[in-house]
């Protein structure tokens, strides 16, 4: 029979998803997006995807079920993105969960939509090796982390961003070298037959430190803002003088600047900590030259490298019920009242769970 089937809800930002997870296996999955309402605006519009989330959460339920040829009736557990995200967004996807959850009489789990990118990857690999280092890449978060159990432990934090994330960095430049919106497809894309070398853009935050307790402040932070100006001035110059912008050239090179940071930190955390795996995960993940100089950084250094399918990088249900199922088989409490569950637009990543849990279980730390 196997374990209880989890229902994930995704409605952080402008996808709204629904996914179905029994025992690490994902059953069935549906995402609806909003993006081309958002594309005329150069960025998401917090109402208007709300609004979408309205519009779409039904039926995609629906759709996930059917797809996993599953009814409401075989649902025996509810998670849902409480945080972090757009308030008016993760409200509407925790209220049809809530409603759900009631309705069905199953627990209902409010967890941390980044502890979903991280579970994403136990979909198609299997269970997180104790402990490994991940990388979440996408438009609003770049950290670096170290996750022993993601149902169990608390997840330390090696390194963030201190400014612009990675993706966030994408869609800024994409918009100075006139690219569509999202930026990050729209420069992969442009960056095919580019010379990833034809343009010296920075790598920021990348001197290194000594190492053990003297490590310099920013061994493992990220920093995309001032990449994002050397973009823009690059393309201003060019501009100035009347001389066509080498679009491929200058895509391939941002690229790279990039893909160069990201994965530098990610193997150097690696080796400093003597993990052998390397996760990466989040929508900049399903990057070409991100995942391409990964696997050649990660198997020149002898580590293990995790990416899941560009499917499951971008915001999905599948991710959310995920950490759900990681919850239910670890034997963590759900919410003690589900319908007093809220959302935390700002949460930040400390557990896979956003609701509270016992004092007992509050104390475990890595």
């Amino acid at each position: 029979m196997g374990g209880a089937v989890v229902l994930g809800i995704e409605s952080s930002c402008d996808e709204t998803g629904a996914g179905l997870v029994r025992d690490g296996r994902l059953l069935g999955q549906a995402v609806a997006s909003s993006m081309a309402e958002h594309v005329r605006f150069g960025g998401v519009v917090p109402e208007i995807a709300a609004r979408a989330h309205v519009q779409a959460m039904t039926p995609v339920v629906d759709r996930a079920l059917a797809d996993a040829g599953l009814s409401l009736r075989d649902v025996g557990a509810v998670a849902v993105t409480a945080g972090p995200g757009l308030a008016g967004a993760l409200h509407v996807g925790v209220s049809a969960a809530k409603a759900l959850a009631y309705a069905l009489d199953v627990p209902l789990y409010g967890v941390h939509h980044l502890a979903g990118h991280v579970a994403a990857d136990t979909l198609e690999h299997g269970p997180l090796p104790d402990p490994c280092v991940v990388l979440i890449v996408s438009g609003g978060h770049t950290s670096l982390l170290l996750v022993r159990d993601l149902a169990r432990d608390r997840i330390d934090h090696l390194g963030d961003t201190l400014d612009d994330a990675a993706g966030e960095c994408f869609d800024k430049v994409a918009r100075v070298l006139g690219l569509p919106y999202p930026g990050g497809p729209a420069i992969d894309l442009a960056a095919r037959g580019g010379d990833p070398a034809a343009v010296a853009f920075p790598r920021p935050l990348t001197g290194g430190g000594s190492g053990g307790g003297g490590e310099a402040a920013h061994t493992y932070a990220f920093s995309f803002s001032g990449l994002k100006t050397a973009a823009a001035r690059w393309a201003e110059r060019h501009h100035a003088t009347g001389t066509p912008l080498p679009l491929a050239d200058g895509a391939a090179a941002i690229q790279e600047a990039v893909a160069d940071v990201l994965t530098r930190k990610a193997v150097a955390a690696c080796r400093a900590h003597g993990v052998g795996t390397l996760v990466v995960v989040g929508g900049v993940a399903a990057n070409s030259r991100v995942r391409a100089l990964a696997a050649a950084r990660c198997a020149a250094a002898g580590i293990a490298l995790r990416v899941p399918p560009p499917s499951l990088c971008t915001d999905n249900g599948a991710m959310i019920a995920a950490v759900g199922d990681l919850l239910v088989r670890a034997g963590e409490p759900p919410a003690p009242d589900p319908l007093a569950v809220t959302v935390d637009p700002s949460a930040p990543l400390e557990r896979a769970a956003l609701h509270p849990a016992p004092a007992a279980a509050m104390g475990r730390s890595v």
